[in-house]
């Protein structure tokens, strides 16, 4: 039997989910020969991890801190990760080259999609990290109207303005001051650190029939969510982005078909969440 591997690399990385959702999804494909860990690897070890891997490893998830170093040991990029500047996944070539890809991005445009966000929405994003580039990549595909961009440093917003203008999105800067005044739109997406935005909700203004998509996910709910659910929202959390993307790794890596109804029970269990 032919072993195949795949893993997660991130530091930290004890806590991730990603082993649950894929090892699930490969029991319920029959693929009996994978396995999916999770490998603690900071940004600066990455390149000499990836390079020592032998012809058994399929891919890699990339979190949080090496998404950039992902995209530059690749031998090639796909268009969303070279626009967006990070890569979440890395997919191990027949030549046994790497080709980074970016399904946070895919991701997150399928999340939307299944809360009923249209194409032409108007978007709010708070934060300006590394999420907050993908949210801007998936506001492109959903052809949004435009999106803003609310975050504490002005000048972090200002570096989000070539990725903007790559992926043709009109991209306008809000204060953080003036955050609870600026979701005024049809989708608003939080890319913030834990805590950081909780100030907000007791006093924010709520887009009538908005869609809140917290890219969190522990705690949940956070309050940003809790208010958006009082006010009659729907919402999207970072679990459910978790699943999609990695659905977009497994079927890169494997080749086949993900089986996403498993995958999400898994996921689900292991959260000890209906």
């Amino acid at each position: 039997m032919l072993t195949r591997r795949a893993g997660v690399l991130g530091r930290p990385i004890a806590h991730s989910l990603s082993p649950v959702i894929h090892n699930a999804g490969y029991a319920a494909a029959g693929l009996t020969g994978w396995s999916y860990t999770a490998i603690e690897c900071g940004a600066g070890e990455l390149p000499g991890l990836v390079a020592g891997l032998g012809p058994e490893w399929a891919g890699l998830s990339v979190t949080m801190p090496g998404k950039e170093a992902a995209l530059v040991v690749a031998d090639e990029a796909s268009p969303v990760a070279a626009a967006v500047g990070a890569a979440n996944t890395l997919v191990r070539r027949d030549d046994g080259s790497w080709y980074a890809d970016n399904t946070d991005v895919p991701g997150m445009v399928t999340v939307l999609r299944a809360a009923g966000v249209a194409d032409g929405a108007t978007v709010t994003v708070l934060g300006a990290g590394g999420t907050a580039r993908a949210a801007i990549a998936a506001a492109a595909t959903l052809r949004a109207a435009g999106v803003t961009v609310v975050a504490r440093r002005p000048e972090a917003v200002e570096e989000l303005r070539p990725v903007a203008g790559a992926l043709g999105v009109r991209l306008s800067a809000g204060r953080w001051a003036d955050a609870a005044a600026r979701f005024d739109a049809d989708v608003v997406v939080s890319t913030v650190p834990k805590g950081v935005a909780d100030p907000l909700a007791p006093v924010v203004r709520w887009w009538p029939s908005a869609v809140f998509f917290d890219a969190l996910y522990d705690p949940w709910p956070t309050p940003l969510a809790d208010a958006a659910h009082v006010a009659g929202l729907r919402i999207v959390s970072g679990l459910d982005l978790l699943l999609a993307q990695a659905v977009g790794q497994f079927e890169q890596f494997t080749g086949v078909g993900a089986p996403v109804a498993a995958m999400r029970s898994a996921l689900a269990a292991a959260i000890g969440r209906p």
